[in-house]
């Protein structure tokens, strides 16, 4: 008798430990299937981490590649491939939606690829309007899923969305990849205004939208230094089902009744939309689902580089702001530069993170910024994490011109990048001459450290409008705590020169690195270039690129390594890699192996770092440069780490259309 039920209670506890085991493996599968990479930056969040650690620091040096792809524009597309920058970071559907591996090119055509093999699966064109200048880019599609679990599984339950170039948010079938006809008109939402038409060359779309509750968002991409009274950059919300228009958040005060009207003063008797524009978000949004927020990363008003026509702090221009996701109510905003006067928009997605400090978690927003400066709020109040103070700044010499006596530090991390420059120290050459040249060059440029601004006299920029930080963001290692963020770290001049209003001149003219802007409408125009030796290098020492680890307990800067090698930017051949750093566009990705990932640089390179000391433990060369960000995924028990390679309109390298896949060997 007492056997039985000794025998029977076993029994159950088996069954029981079974249950559980089988519970738990069907969790991890979910889990697992959540955590692959369905978002632009991996997941709503933009930390571009992934768990997958098969791949980890102690075989990464096997990684070889196991399939490439074309989509096939340097061929059909030739006459367009000079305009184009390809930033794409692929996403990875979920089975029930195909399962497939999708991402848009330059020119918006969406792919589907197998993740396994590589071989496309289906495409679609939205045929975008081609007319005008502008770089064409898409970083990203966009995943949507029906709330409901049965309308989830009818067509078109399971969408991607696509935000052109010539300002469209297109809805497809994310299965079978054709046009959702119940969005908006026909699968086609125009995101201009019909009366005031596609402005082609003065706004576009470069990053996803962003899909927060049932409301999917969408910034715009403006040029905003051509002109003083660019168009405005409004952040528009609609149905994510049916197109409806939800809400519009304006960042510049369209009357007195604007909660910043204060930081925009009436001009002549005219209100702010009248004579200044942009402030716009192109940077990727954020998105807190949980804490229905939406998190806006806003660029400087136009014109970029001259505010004696906005005077004022300009808020919410570069700044970080947190929408209710629901109905588009300021939440909570930090602005990260007053006045802007140098072009450094906050130029990359809010990265919202778990960091521990002292043992406790904490939400927050981490925003890294162009002027090497990493600000850190917390998620809910925006309350500054590491302190914050307001520090005097360089006054404009500019007769008109309003600048703002401070300018807003954290008080940790410390800046990324030492604006500071003393030209018999600081000045590099690859030869004594070059050396000499460059002293001479610094020696002659204004410069009173960060936030100089420009004015009639050649004008230090450092960092330059590129940065510092750029659309690539930065990547967040969860368990260590650790934060990683490329930078340029290479030097740009500028200058403001009148315009005469009987001549004023071409709109845009550049002349190898120079580049002439008329800021029509302003009383000037501002001159920009590099700042390099006779021999091509930058005039400062290296690195000219790098990356940076930050411990986001303490706020303390882990590591520094120099990001890229300059062999192929050297005026003559040279066989070996020289790891001084180059300029830079793209992302790192990070994953729990210990490795951060990163192309971005001018070399045609694509490395991985040890995440904890900084050290590169695997290179590959790429056909031509990547500068996206790369992500990762596990298919039947094998990891995967993907990047696009297309080369970059803006540092005039070749071009390309490839989809790479790297794993260790079976």
């Amino acid at each position: 008798m007492y056997r039985c039920l000794i025998i029977k209670a076993a029994f159950k506890a088996t069954l029981k430990a079974t249950l559980l085991l089988v519970w738990a493996g069907a969790a991890q599968a979910e889990k697992n299937a959540e955590e692959q990479w369905l978002h632009y930056r991996a997941n709503e969040g933009a930390s571009a981490f992934s768990s997958l650690k098969k791949i980890n620091s102690s075989n990464v040096d096997e990684l070889e590649l196991v399939w490439q792809f074309r989509t096939g524009d340097s061929e059909k597309m030739a006459e367009h491939m000079g305009r184009t920058s390809t930033q794409v970071t692929p996403i990875l559907l979920p089975k029930e939606a195909g399962g497939h591996l999708a991402f848009c090119t330059p020119f918006n055509r969406i792919i589907a690829l197998d993740p396994k093999t590589g071989q496309q699966r289906w495409s679609f064109d939205p045929k975008v309007n081609m007319a005008g200048t502008r770089p064409m880019r898409c970083r990203a599609v966009t995943y949507w899923q029906h709330a409901n679990t049965q309308e989830r599984e009818k067509y078109c339950g399971r969408r991607l969305y696509v935000a052109t170039h010539d300002r469209r948010l297109v809805a497809i079938d994310a299965k079978e990849g054709s046009l959702c006809k119940s969005f908006a008109k026909n699968g086609e939402l125009l995101l201009y205004n019909e009366k005031s038409g596609y402005q082609p060359d003065y706004v576009n779309n470069s990053s996803s939208a962003v899909v927060v509750g049932n409301n999917i968002v969408v910034g715009s991409a403006i040029i905003d230094f051509a002109e003083s009274h660019a168009p405005q950059g409004t952040v528009v919300a609609f149905d994510a089902l049916s197109g409806d228009f939800r809400w519009s958040f304006d960042p510049i005060p369209k009357s007195n009744d604007h909660p910043m009207a204060k930081d925009w003063p009436r001009v002549d008797g005219k209100n702010p939309q009248d004579f200044a524009g942009g402030a716009n978000a192109w940077a990727p949004l954020s998105v807190d689902n949980e804490r229905d927020l939406v998190f806006i990363p806003t660029s400087s008003p136009s014109p970029d580089f001259y505010g004696g026509m906005r005077p004022g702090d300009n808020r919410y221009a570069n700044s970080v702001v947190a929408l209710r996701g629901a109905t588009g109510e300021v939440i909570w905003h930090q602005q990260l530069v007053h006045h802007d006067l140098w072009d450094y928009d906050a130029p990359a997605a809010p990265v919202l993170v778990d960091i521990n400090q002292g043992g406790k978690k904490r939400a927050v927003v981490v925003q890294v910024t162009k002027q090497g400066l990493v600000f850190t709020f917390d998620r809910e109040t925006g309350e500054p994490v590491f302190g914050q103070e307001e520090r005097p700044v360089p006054q404009s010499k500019i007769a008109g011109e309003y600048s703002s006596p401070t300018q807003p530090f954290p008080l940790k991390p410390r800046p990324l990048i030492d604006a500071n420059i003393d030209p018999k120290k600081d000045a590099f050459g690859m030869l004594w001459f070059d050396k000499n040249a460059c002293e001479k060059r610094l020696a002659s440029l204004h410069s009173e450290g960060l936030f100089t601004p420009l004015s009639l006299q050649r004008t230090l920029m450092l960092p330059g409008s590129l940065g510092g930080a750029n659309w690539g963001g930065a990547s967040f290692w969860p368990k260590r705590n650790l934060l990683f963020v490329n930078l340029n770290t290479a030097p740009f001049e500028g200058e403001l020169r009148p315009i005469n209003p009987n001549n004023p001149g071409d709109h845009i003219v550049a002349h190898g690195s120079e580049m002439k802007v008329t800021m029509k409408g302003s009383p000037y125009m501002v001159i920009t270039d590099t700042v390099t030796s006779p021999l091509g290098a930058p005039c400062t020492e290296p690195p000219w690129g790098k990356m940076v680890a930050i411990d986001m307990g303490s706020g303390e800067v882990r590591w520094e390594s120099a990001l890229g090698s300059i062999h192929d930017m050297a005026p003559f051949p040279v066989p070996f890699d020289i790891n001084w750093g180059t300029p830079n566009l793209g992302g790192s990705m990070t994953t729990a192996g210990g490795l951060t990932f990163i192309a971005a640089t001018m070399d045609k390179r694509f490395r991985a770092y040890d995440s904890l000391t900084g050290r590169t433990l695997w290179t590959t060369k790429l056909p031509v440069d990547a500068t996206a960000v790369p992500m990762t995924y596990e298919l039947d028990g094998k990891q995967y780490v993907v990047l696009a390679a297309g080369g970059h309109k803006m540092f005039n390298r070749g071009t390309g259309d490839y989809i790479l896949a790297y794993a260790l060997p079976d």
